[in-house]
């Protein structure tokens, strides 16, 4: 694996804790090998993991809109920033670009992100780990509103294994790094399919 794209918060108005989560995965993947790949921009939890891993001598590919790139102040130190005019453009590329994707605690931008790469995993578009770096139960109520959807037959449980879901960065890139790609079989995937 040589690229994860991590998705996050460009807000600057977070709890310390989120930094932090955002500076140990930065750190973490370049100790690893592996490049970041993110929304483009230098603020937030962004701008906090695309420093992070340039400060340890990592890459960083960025991919931001125009109208993003005056709004979020894209980060200079990328080693490639590619400028697009989209968001489903900029999506697209940053799906294409990562063998992996994580979300850190985000707002509807990195719930919109996650959702997509999910469905079009739990689909079988792509055979990509998704990992959620959990910290503090952020996304406790997310994963409870796919139980919910599970309850009522929305969703087969099989999605959680599409999922690695853990509270420490760390753990969250293990998960995605030892995932076994497999196939989906659409009985067991899919809400259309037998069971």
């Amino acid at each position: 694996m040589k690229r994860i794209t991590v998705y996050c918060s460009s807000s600057t108005s977070l709890d310390p804790k989120f930094f932090s989560a955002a500076t140990e995965l930065g750190r973490v993947m370049v100790t690893r090998g592996i490049e970041l790949v993110y929304g483009g921009g230098s603020l937030g939890l962004m701008g906090e993991i695309a420093r992070t891993v340039k400060k340890a001598g990592g890459r960083v590919h960025g991919i931001i809109t125009k109208r993003l790139l005056a709004l979020e102040q894209g980060f200079e130190g990328c080693d490639e920033l590619v400028v697009v005019d989209t968001m489903s453009e900029r999506k697209r590329l940053m799906a294409q670009y990562g063998d992996a994707f994580i979300a850190l605690p985000g707002g509807l931008g990195t719930f919109e992100e996650f959702f997509e790469v999910l469905v079009q995993r739990q689909v079988g578009e792509h055979r990509k780990p998704i990992g959620l770096v959990n910290l503090g139960g952020y996304y406790d109520p997310l994963i409870t509103l796919i139980d919910h959807g599970i309850e009522h037959r929305f969703i087969k449980p099989a999605v959680h294994d599409l999922l690695h879901v853990h509270e420490k960065p760390e753990d969250v890139l293990d998960g995605v790094l030892t995932a076994t790609p497999f196939d989906i079989d659409p009985d067991r995937f899919l809400p259309m399919g037998k069971g």
